[in-house]
């Protein structure tokens, strides 16, 4: 059996014209061929990482075809569900989807890149999808958040949302009380709606979608036809619009 460094180095070799079938040698020609290969990697061991770099190049381009294709059959549901807050320009040319999570450093560190590419920019839709999956501190925050989206309004879940993700302190009925109470809401009416079968159902559609897209961790994020798992820079966030506009 061919370990997988193994195979992708034997991968960067051109064949010639008649293949050689391992299976039809002997033993011993299988051996003095082992032997052979094994002396001319530890002689070159850069045909090892020009293979494995290969075989990763390969690799990143069959899930970049799959994720465009995932985000081809589920486009309805990632940029139109008609639940999801729409913030930045409604009419921008770029549309960046969001899975966020209020607990993850990454999120957290992806919040202030992504105001700064937003104001920027000045051109761009960008659709928050609610996905806590980091335990129940995670599962409060969205729904506290999703209440206020749908007994507040757009404008006053952003302002939740900024809040949120900068928040350093647990997350509880006390801490969510407080935060209604600061922003001139009613916590009772607000932390009542939180389990409401409207503010679940937000919940498990947008996990549904994340399943269906094979998302298993955030920030992910939707830029037009692309899926980008994971945290990214301004700078490289920045380049990505520019690249999608031509």
């Amino acid at each position: 059996m061919k370990t997988p460094i193994l195979a992708a180095a034997l991968a960067a070799f051109t064949l010639p014209a008649v293949a050689l079938d391992l299976d039809k040698m002997s033993n011993a020609e299988r051996e003095a061929f082992g032997d052979q290969v094994r002396a001319y990697l530890l002689e070159n061991p850069q045909v090892i990482m020009e293979a494995v770099a290969v075989l990763e190049e390969r690799q990143q381009a069959e899930q970049a075809n799959q994720d465009f294709s995932l985000v081809s059959v589920n486009s309805d549901d990632i940029f139109d569900d008609g639940y999801s807050w729409v913030g930045g320009n409604p009419e921008g040319d770029i549309t960046l989807v969001e899975f966020v999570d209020y607990r993850c450093g990454y999120c957290r560190r992806a919040h202030e890149d992504v105001k700064e590419l937003i104001s920027a920019d000045g051109n761009i839709r960008l659709i928050m999808k609610e996905f806590p999956i980091l335990g129940e501190d995670s599962l409060l925050s969205s729904r506290f958040a999703i209440a206020v989206k749908q007994l507040e309004g757009a404008e006053a879940y952003e302002t939740v949302h900024d809040a949120l993700i900068t928040m350093t302190s647990s997350i509880n009925q006390v801490t969510l009380t407080r935060l209604a109470n600061s922003l001139g809401f009613d916590p009772t009416q607000i932390l009542g709606h939180m389990e409401s079968e409207d503010v679940t159902a937000e919940i498990q559609s947008t996990r549904e979608l994340a399943q269906r897209l094979q998302i298993s961790g955030t920030p992910t994020f939707v830029l037009q036809d692309q899926l980008l798992r994971g945290y990214v820079p301004l700078e490289g966030m920045q380049a990505m619009v520019s690249e999608k506009r031509g």
